[in-house]
C-alpha cells in the first residue's frame, strides 16, 4: 500500500507559488484616460455702479408722562394719533405706516435712606413711515413734528429698483476680470481662449443712506433733505482656458 501511495505521488506534479512583481502605470499613460485638462486662467473683480435713491424709510416717536401708567397712554395715544393724521394728510398712505416700537414704564426718584419712589410714567410710540418720493420728506418730517412728534430718528435712504445699476456693476466686474486676465495671458506667452465658467457671487443690496434730521422750533423753511447716490456693487469669477504662443 505505501509504495502505492510514492508511486502516485512521483506522478503529480509539484505546483509552486512564484511572486510575480505588479507593475501599474499611471492613469495617464493607460489607453482609454482622459487626457489632462487644458491650461486655464481664472480672474474674479468687482463692479460698482450708482443708483439714486428715491424712497426714505423714516422712524417718528411721541413721549408722553402721566402720573399713571395709563394716563401716560392715553395722553400718547392722542399725541400720536394727531402725528399720522398729519402724516397721512402730508400724502403718505396708511399701508406705510406701521407701529415699530411701543412701551410704558414707572420713573423713579432716589429717595435718602429709602428705597427708589415712582414719580410717575412715561409712553413711548413708534412708528415707521415709508415716504415714496424724496421731494416729499421734508414735508412729512414738518407735518410730524408739527402734529407734535417729539423724536426723530433713522432716516434711511433707498432705492425701490436697484437692479439696472446691479447690471451695470456686473458688466463692469466682467469686463474688470477678463481685463486682468487678457494681461496675465499675454505675460505668459499666450492668450485667452474661449470662455470655461463663469460665476456670479451673492449679491448685497446697497445698504440704505443715512440721513439726518435737525428739528427746529421755528419751521419757517421747509426740512431739506439731499439723496446723494448709493453704490451698488458686484462680484463675478472667471475662468478662460488659455491658448500657448504656437512655437
Amino acid at each position: 500500500m505505501h509504495s502505492f501511495f510514492r508511486a502516485v505521488a512521483r506522478r503529480v506534479p509539484v505546483l509552486a507559488v512564484l511572486a510575480v512583481p505588479v507593475v501599474t502605470l499611471p492613469l495617464s499613460g493607460q489607453p482609454g484616460a482622459p487626457p489632462p485638462p487644458p491650461p486655464s486662467i481664472s480672474a474674479s473683480a468687482v463692479g460698482e455702479a450708482q443708483v439714486v435713491p428715491d424712497r426714505a424709510m423714516l422712524n417718528v416717536a411721541v413721549e408722553s408722562q402721566g402720573q399713571s401708567a395709563a394716563a401716560a397712554a392715553s395722553a400718547n395715544a392722542a399725541k400720536q394719533t394727531r402725528v399720522i393724521n398729519a402724516v397721512k394728510a402730508a400724502g403718505v398712505a396708511a399701508a406705510q405706516i406701521r407701529t415699530s416700537g411701543y412701551n410704558v414704564y414707572p420713573e423713579y426718584a432716589q429717595q435718602s435712606g429709602q428705597g427708589p419712589r415712582v414719580t410717575g410714567y412715561r409712553a413711548n410710540n413708534t412708528v415707521q413711515i415709508e415716504v415714496r418720493s424724496i421731494d416729499a420728506i421734508g414735508k412729512v418730517i414738518d407735518a410730524a413734528l408739527g402734529a407734535g412728534a417729539t423724536n426723530l430718528g433713522s432716516l434711511n435712504l433707498f432705492a425701490s429698483n436697484p437692479d439696472p445699476a446691479r447690471r451695470e456693476a456686473l458688466q463692469k466686474a466682467v469686463a474688470k476680470a477678463r481685463a486682468d486676465a487678457e494681461a496675465t495671458a499675454t505675460a505668459a506667452g499666450g492668450s485667452l481662449g474661449a470662455l470655461a465658467e463663469i460665476a456670479i457671487d451673492p449679491y448685497n443690496p446697497p445698504q440704505p443712506m443715512m440721513g439726518r434730521v435737525m428739528a427746529q422750533t421755528a419751521m419757517a423753511a421747509p426740512t431739506p433733505v439731499e439723496a446723494g447716490e448709493l453704490v451698488v456693487q458686484a462680484s463675478v469669477r472667471v475662468r478662460w482656458q488659455f491658448v500657448p504662443a504656437q512655437r
